[in-house]
C-alpha cells in the first residue's frame, strides 16, 4: 500500500539533520528560522546557555505585515538584525529550520545580511 507523504515529518527529519551539525554558541549564536503559511518567525539563539537573545515574527506589533510573503520575510529579516545589533550581536551561525533556502527563507536571509549581520 503507498503510504501518504507528510511534508511536516520530512522537513523534522532535515531540521534534526541540520541542527547535528551546527549549534549557536555565546560569540556565534545561531539564526533559526520558521515559517507557517501566515507567517514567519526568527529568533537568535545562544544554545550553550539555552537563550533566546533577539527575536521577531511578523505577529510583532512592531513587525506587523502578512506574513505569507517575500516583502514580509525581507522586513522580519531586517528587523531581526537591527534587534541583535543593539544586543551587540553581529555574526551568526544561520538554521534554515529544514526548509529550501528558496523564497522566504533566502529573502530574510539577504535582509539580515544587509542589514548587518555576518553569515
Amino acid at each position: 500500500m503507498i503510504r501518504n507523504i507528510d511534508k511536516k515529518e520530512i522537513r523534522t527529519r532535515i531540521h534534526k539533520r541540520i541542527r547535528s551539525k551546527l549549534a549557536g554558541t555565546t560569540e556565534r549564536p545561531r539564526l533559526a528560522i520558521f515559517r507557517s503559511v501566515a507567517h514567519i518567525y526568527a529568533q537568535v539563539i545562544d544554545d550553550t546557555k539555552g537563550v533566546t537573545l533577539v527575536a521577531a515574527s511578523s505577529v510583532d506589533k512592531a513587525g506587523r505585515t502578512n506574513g505569507g510573503n517575500v516583502a514580509a520575510a525581507k522586513a522580519i529579516g531586517k528587523l531581526v538584525a537591527e534587534r541583535a545589533k543593539e544586543k551587540g550581536v553581529t555574526r551568526v551561525v544561520f538554521d534554515r529550520g529544514g526548509y529550501a533556502y528558496h523564497g522566504r527563507v533566502k529573502a530574510l536571509a539577504d535582509a539580515a545580511r544587509a542589514a548587518g549581520l555576518e553569515f
